[in-house]
Formats: C-alpha cells, sequence, structure tokens
C-alpha cells in the first residue's frame, strides 16, 4: 500500500488500517472518497469516484453509516440522500471555496433579483443553495442537465463561473453566471503551463472545466475527473499534463502505469508544485480511524433543507 503524509513505524500505520477495517465491519461503514483525497485513504476507501458517482453510490448505499472522505458538501450531499443513515466526515472543517463562495443569503437575494430562471446549481455547493436550486448538476452531467431544459427558459447557473461557461459554449445556451470559482484551478499558472508545454512538445494538456477559459483553451480533452481518467486510458498519447487537483494523479498511475503524467503547475509554492486543495487534504488515516471510533463528526441537516435540496438531487440521479 502506497501511504502518503505519514510518519511513524510502518507497523503503527499497518495497526491503524487493520483497526479502521475491524470499525467498518463493527458499525456495518461504506467508506467514500474522492479522487482528490490523499491516496493512503483512496487505497482504504470501499469506493473512489467524482461527484457524479459518488452522490449515486451514497444513494445506492446500504450501510448504516457512511464515511465520507471528501469535503463538506459531499458528506451533505450524502446525508441528503440517506436521512435515516449516520454520515460522518473525518474533518467537519473541509471546506469548499466554491461552496463558501455561494453563502445561502445571498444566493437567495440574487434568486429574488432575477425570478423566473430556473436554477442549475453545480454540486460544490451546501445544502441550503441546492435546496434553492432546481436542478443539480455535476461538471460530468452539466451539460446534459443543462440541455434538459427547454430552450425558452432561462437558466441561473451557481456556483463556479468557469464550468458555467465551458456549458455555455458547449450548449449554446446562455446562463446567468453566478461569480464564483474554485481555487485550486484558478491557481493553475498560464505562464509556467506554456513553459511546460514548452518543455514537452509531445505533451497533451488535460482539464478539469472548472479551470479558467484561458487553461481550457490549451486543452486537447475537457472533462470531470472520471472523464480525465477515461481519457488517459483509451487516448494513444504517451505524456499528460494533467490540470486538476493532484489527487487524481494516483488513480490515473494506477490506470496507465506505462504513460507520463505530469501535474500542471500553480502560482503557489506548495511541497508539489501543483494544484492541491487545501481543503481535500484536511482528511488523514488517523482522523479516519477517530471517525470511525468516535462516530463523529456526524453531519446533520435540517429536514424542510433536505427535502427540497433531496427533489433537486433526485432531478439529477434521474438524468443517469
Amino acid at each position: 500500500m502506497h501511504v502518503a503524509h505519514v510518519s511513524g513505524p510502518a507497523r503503527t500505520r499497518e495497526a491503524l488500517v487493520a483497526d479502521i477495517h475491524r470499525l467498518k465491519r463493527a458499525h456495518n461503514a461504506v467508506l467514500l472518497a474522492h479522487y482528490y483525497q490523499t491516496p493512503d485513504i483512496q487505497e482504504l476507501a470501499d469506493f473512489v469516484g467524482d461527484s457524479l458517482a459518488l452522490a449515486q453510490m451514497a444513494d445506492r448505499s446500504t450501510a448504516d453509516v457512511i464515511l465520507f472522505a471528501g469535503v463538506h458538501f459531499m458528506a451533505e450531499t450524502a446525508k441528503v440522500l440517506n436521512p435515516d443513515r449516520r454520515v460522518l466526515v473525518p474533518d467537519l472543517e473541509a471546506g469548499c471555496s466554491l461552496a463558501e463562495s455561494a453563502p445561502a443569503g445571498a444566493f437567495a437575494e440574487f434568486l429574488d433579483d432575477h425570478p423566473g430562471h430556473v436554477v442549475v446549481s453545480y454540486i460544490n455547493c451546501s445544502a441550503a443553495v441546492k435546496a434553492m436550486s432546481d436542478i443539480i448538476c455535476t461538471s460530468s452531467n452539466a451539460v446534459r442537465v443543462v440541455n434538459s431544459i427547454p430552450d425558452d427558459r432561462p437558466i441561473i447557473f451557481a456556483p463556479d463561473k468557469h464550468l458555467g461557461a465551458y456549458v455555455q459554449r458547449v450548449t449554446g445556451r446562455r446562463l446567468l453566471l453566478w461569480d464564483g470559482v474554485c481555487e485550486v484551478h484558478v491557481d493553475i499558472s498560464l505562464d509556467k503551463l506554456k513553459r511546460l508545454l514548452g518543455r514537452y512538445p509531445d505533451a497533451q494538456l488535460i482539464a478539469h472545466p472548472e479551470c479558467p477559459e484561458h487553461i481550457l483553451a490549451l486543452a486537447g480533452h475537457v472533462g470531470s475527473t472520471a472523464s480525465l481518467i477515461a481519457h488517459v486510458q483509451g487516448d494513444p498519447g504517451m505524456r499528460y499534463i494533467v490540470a486538476t487537483e493532484a489527487g487524481i494523479l494516483h488513480r490515473m498511475r494506477e490506470a496507465v502505469p506505462h504513460k507520463e503524467l505530469i501535474p500542471a503547475p500553480a502560482h503557489g509554492n506548495n511541497a508539489c508544485a501543483c494544484a492541491e486543495c487545501p481543503h481535500m487534504k484536511r482528511n488523514t488515516l488517523e482522523k479516519v480511524h477517530r471517525a470511525l471510533s468516535t462516530l463523529r463528526p456526524e453531519v446533520e441537516l435540517p429536514e424542510h433543507v433536505r427535502l427540497r435540496a433531496e427533489q433537486a438531487l433526485r432531478r439529477m440521479l434521474a438524468l443517469g
């Protein structure tokens, strides 16, 4: 097993992992993890996926306890779909810059100022914002969701303006965009990226649609995390520059160990000089163990919010 961000004797870590497995069995718990989690958590998870796949898996879960190794809105989504199950997160403070960019109060005022619109909200938002939405989308199905709405209906798209702009370009629909961004994807440096492409002229840039348009314009493939992984598996190329959160490289390297995968460079000076989500990286094996030991922190939602958010999520899930 590959272990990241850990110290101490190997036998201690092995004992920790063994006890996590014991606790999962004892509580009939399932561990769901996003592709952006650290490799050690991905290796331990029962299911690893992108936001759409994780929402679908949470909806199908029969476990008594769902431990969601991701950020807070993902665990909220699991709770919306599973009101009678206990939903835990390793770290309650693992937030999301996109979700935080759309406070519920400000979003409600925005909707009041623009009545008559169909409200499409990206899954990277709070349950309160989902409850004000007509339908939810993920990066995997955003184009399909927008295309499902009659042409004569005006649409608000929130909270990611870069994903919304990408959907506009693909669908030809005019969208009223909320002004939110993902701090990870906007931190990718265009200048450094161009230098990297110059150094590796045979490399193909692949990018997540949360990236700004000037990054997407250079990409040979744009898609969700699951789509990016599928692309490197099916494409004949041998070298890729990957413009999204660097946690995805673990699963990519498992899928195509014979290909070279290079993380897109970020403006900042973090340890890997790549795009990393500090919120995703708050989760650790120790926190996973503590959550299963204490059955805390637990995600709770007001029922009126949960019910309205569920309606919007069910409309998305019904599209397949």
